[in-house]
């Protein structure tokens, strides 16, 4: 009968391996669902979406707190982390070769990188 690790040499697989990932999808769903639901709204109830109002919406404070630039960056930092958790998991379970997965793995975090610096770069140059 094989023995039980239990404590420090415990087995990396088994119950709850991947429960932070499966939260942290389902969170960052919610927060992009909402933030989305928000945009949809001011979609409809703005009269006419032009430049000035999309620059209105992503400038709107409150004292001097800007809450649109820290929303929409919250949104866009779930998104980006949604997309690891999601492009990781395929790169893990589709790329068998560790120096590929290595390889795509890599790029696809200087992806997202690049992509939360770029969104920054524009939305808080407002």
């Amino acid at each position: 009968m094989a023995q039980e690790r239990i404590g420090r040499k415990r087995l990396v697989v088994g119950a709850h391996y991947g429960t932070r990932d499966f939260i942290v999808q389902r969170a960052t769903a919610v927060i992009m669902a909402v933030y989305t639901l928000v945009l949809v709204l001011y979609a409809v109830l703005v009269p006419s979406l032009n430049f000035d109002s999309w620059r209105a919406f992503f400038a709107f404070t409150v004292g001097a707190l800007p809450v649109g630039q820290l929303l929409a960056t919250l949104a866009f930092l779930s998104l980006a982390w949604h997309a690891w958790v999601g492009v990781r998991d395929i790169w893990m379970d589709y790329a068998h070769s560790d120096g590929l997965r290595l390889f795509l793995q890599v790029l696809t975090i200087l992806w997202l990188v690049a992509a939360v610096v770029f969104f920054g770069q524009i939305l808080w140059s407002l």
